[in-house]
């Protein structure tokens, strides 16, 4: 395998959609970021890609409403998935963004990989679990990454990740990498670009 090593610099918006529209293309690698709407996913882009404002990101957690496809190259892409689990919106609404985010998860193949973004304060709700189990029914590689670090010391840091580890620890998840991050800080950053990288060139 050669390993491709991409600009995420050059990231670009492709198209939100309600749905997934976007027909299933075997030669395109697409990556998932998924995690509750108050877990850092757009600020965590916006770091990745060096871009304040390519993922929009909104005083009122819960405004990603869409599916965003972004293109890092011609053939790779990360997919920003709907931000779940916000309290503020209809039920009938959250529920509906959940089969959508489980629907692309489960049917997509040409997944690559899932990025699952948690508040380091607040592990392993009940949709986060969900999505853990889903990549591991299907054999998925997942990173788990504990977002804004830097709220907490580097022993809490290190506290929570050894817990994450142990709740997962009766899992098969072979592919399995959990790490800290901090878009303020860039903490993880590395993490991040080294993961990404070898899922799209496999």
């Amino acid at each position: 395998m050669i390993l491709i090593k991409h600009n995420y610099y050059k990231t670009y918006f492709i198209k939100s959609e309600k749905i997934i529209t976007l027909p299933i293309d075997l030669n395109i690698s697409e990556v998932a970021f998924v995690g509750y709407s108050n877990a850092g996913k757009s600020s965590a882009i916006n770091t990745l890609t060096n871009q304040k404002k390519l993922a929009r990101i909104s005083k009122t957690p819960g405004r990603t409403q869409l599916i965003n496809f972004f293109a890092v190259s011609q053939k790779s892409y990360l997919v920003d998935l709907p931000g779940y689990g916000y309290a503020r919106v209809p039920k009938s609404l959250t529920h509906e963004w959940q089969t959508v985010i489980f629907q692309y998860l489960i049917t997509r193949y040409c997944l690559k990989g899932i990025v699952l973004f948690m508040d380091i304060r607040h592990l392993i709700k009940k949709l986060d679990y969900d999505v853990i189990q889903i990549a591991n029914k299907n054999k998925l590689p997942l990173l788990i990454l504990l977002t804004k670090s830097d709220k907490l010391t580097w022993r809490l840091q290190q506290k929570q990740l050894k817990y994450v580890h142990q709740q997962l620890s009766h899992m098969t998840l072979e592919l399995l990498r959990i790490g800290v991050f901090s878009s303020l800080k860039k903490t993880g950053i590395q993490l991040l670009y080294k993961t990404l990288n070898y899922w799209y060139s496999l």
